[in-house]
């Protein structure tokens, strides 16, 4: 499969007022995401996983190194344009993006600054909003909306440019239970019914969990990377490095230390439920006096 975004021995520093270097926060990271995939990337606060996702789209640019966007160089200003159609990305904080007063108007706003003529426009937008669920509330105000409304608006305006990959930072932090699913929904349908590449950077642990891939960042370097079953089953590693460990393999490796030999790599709360519940069905087989 084809990547749509590659890093090359990535560097990336932040700097003093008076130019001194304050932290090297990247340090040559090597990094293929190939497109159609679900990746999320997590570390403690400080491990750079938002400073790298800034380079996928050229919000921030390589202090060493290369990162490519379909074999375009972000590096190259005549390029950034076409960079950004093809990577979207969405923050933490809807507000920050929403730019109108009308719902539709605020979806509209990036294909109208890209020059679309209205009858793509329209188009863009109302399928922007059906994906997201949010078409019926096309006249609404977005500042009436609640958090994880506002924050779909915010998905609708990036979808509206329709990006082949779409990059969220931490979209979620800022809302309730509630809101959080229906956003990791649309990332899941995204990837599975659109084919677009999800990148997702968060510290929901539950979150990660649907990724195809997980890759955990540790002062700037990839420490893990491979598939979230793969990835939680090294606790110890996690626990290290100050990671947050999924609710679920914290609960199966406190109960295999107590003498249960369950599967570490059972992540949802299904998956768990059912490994305890056929471990005590079995030992209770087992133990049952003739």
């Amino acid at each position: 499969m084809k990547n749509i975004i590659k890093t090359e021995k990535l560097e990336f520093s932040y700097y003093s007022e008076d130019g001194k270097e304050t932290r090297q926060v990247l340090c040559g990271l090597d990094l293929e995401i190939e497109q159609g995939t679900f990746v999320a990337i997590i570390g403690h606060n400080g491990s750079g996983k938002t400073t790298l996702a800034k380079h996928f789209n050229a919000i921030l640019l390589p202090m060493g190194g290369k990162v490519y966007v379909e074999d375009m160089d972000t590096s190259d200003e005549t390029l950034m344009i076409e960079v950004r159609r093809r990577v979207g990305m969405v923050f933490q904080n809807p507000d920050n993006q929403i730019v109108a007063t009308v719902v539709e108007e605020d979806v509209a706003f990036a294909p109208e600054n890209l020059g679309y003529p209205s009858d793509e426009i329209r188009h863009r937008v109302d399928e922007a909003l059906k994906i997201v669920s949010m078409y019926e509330y096309r006249k609404h105000a977005p500042h009436l909306l609640s958090g994880g409304q506002k924050q779909r608006i915010a998905i609708a305006g990036v979808l509206a440019m329709r990006p082949k990959c779409v990059v969220f930072d931490e979209p979620t932090a800022m809302l309730d239970p509630r809101g959080r699913e229906s956003v990791v929904k649309i990332m899941r349908e995204l990837k599975e019914k659109h084919g677009v590449t999800v990148v997702l950077i968060t510290h929901h642990m539950d979150e990660a969990v649907e990724a195809d891939r997980l890759i955990v960042l540790s002062d700037g370097e990839i420490i893990k990377d491979g598939t979230p079953r793969e990835v939680f089953r090294d606790i110890e590693t996690l626990r290290k490095t100050g990671m947050e460990i999924p609710e679920t393999a914290r609960l199966l490796h406190a109960l295999n230390e107590e003498g249960f030999n369950l599967p570490t790599d059972a992540l949802t709360i299904d998956e768990c439920a059912e490994a305890i519940c056929t471990a005590l069905t079995v030992g209770a087989i087992i133990n049952r006096p003739l």
